[in-house]
């Protein structure tokens, strides 16, 4: 299951509405080893597409070592579909190089609505998750140690 902020989530929307009709793509770091999306990185598509999405290699290669450096991975990966339903093409599945990332898709092909899914996507295997939308961490259903510890 994904549990994210739901500023993450107007964010990830906002930057699709407005790439659109070109599909919009980023990740969202998070410390390492948590699963918490935490820092909103827009990224620049590349192909300015409104069918492809890849992400500008020295962009990618800056965002990464700045990652490294603040002991953080890509907890999401997302980008947008702007004419078809929020699942992932043979291309996003060919393209997944982080298993450990939930794989967000955003659909702006509806002006009014969005459609929002995540998957994980593991040796080309698409497996749909739930989506939790928090308004903070703190009261988020994360498991086994989201009750107080006790004197």
């Amino acid at each position: 299951m994904l549990v994210i902020r739901r500023d993450l989530v107007d964010a990830m929307v906002a930057h699709a509405r407005r790439d659109h009709p070109d599909e919009a793509c980023g990740i969202i770091a998070g410390p390492e080893g948590s699963d918490r999306p935490e820092r909103f990185v827009a990224m620049d598509n590349a192909e300015r597409s409104p069918t492809f999405y890849r992400f500008d290699a020295a962009e990618q290669l800056r965002v990464w070592r700045e990652m490294d450096r603040n002991d953080e991975v890509p907890v999401v990966v997302y980008h947008s579909h702007t004419a078809t339903e929020a699942y992932p093409s043979r291309t996003d599945v060919s393209y997944a190089g982080e298993p450990g990332a939930h794989y967000v898709l955003i659909s702006t092909r509806d002006p009014e609505e969005h459609e929002l899914r995540s998957f994980r996507i593991v040796d080309g295997v698409v497996t749909e998750e739930p989506v939790e939308v928090v308004e903070s961490y703190m009261f988020a259903h994360t498991g086994a140690d989201d009750t107080p510890d006790c004197p």
